[in-house]
C-alpha cells in the first residue's frame, strides 16, 4: 500500500473526476447522453442531451452551469456528443460486444493449455 504520509486525509488531497454515459434504447434509434462533473464525490453539475443544458446540482454547479449554457458553440458541440461519442462508439463496438454473444461455460470446463 501507499505510505501513510500519502493518505488523502493528510496531504489534502482533492478529486475533481468527470463521467460520461450513453444510454442505449433499441440500438441507436433513442441515445441519452450525460456527462457528469464531480468533486470529491459529490456531483455539482451535470449535462444531460434529454434536457439539451447544463443543470446545477449545487450552488457553485448553478454557477458554471450559467455560464457554458450562455456559450453557444460550447453547447452545439456538447449537443453533438449523442452522435460524435455515443452513436460513434456504439458503431465501433458493436461487432465486440453485441454480435461475439458466445454462451458462458462454467469456469472447470474450460480447457487450460500450458505452454
Amino acid at each position: 500500500g501507499a505510505p501513510s504520509d500519502l493518505c488523502p486525509a493528510h496531504t489534502g488531497l482533492f478529486q475533481e473526476m468527470v463521467q460520461s454515459e450513453c444510454h442505449f434504447i433499441n440500438g441507436t434509434e433513442r441515445v441519452r447522453f450525460v456527462k457528469r462533473f464531480i468533486y470529491n464525490r459529490g456531483q455539482y453539475v451535470h449535462f444531460d442531451s434529454d434536457v439539451g443544458h447544463f443543470v446545477g446540482d449545487t450552488p457553485y454547479g448553478e454557477e458554471v452551469a450559467r455560464h457554458w449554457n450562455s456559450d453557444p458553440e460550447w453547447m452545439e458541440h456538447r449537443r453533438g456528443a449523442v452522435d460524435r461519442h455515443c452513436r460513434h462508439n456504439y458503431e465501433l463496438s458493436t461487432p465486440f460486444l453485441v454480435e461475439r454473444r458466445v454462451p458462458l461455460s462454467p469456469f472447470h470446463s474450460i480447457p487450460f493449455h500450458s505452454q
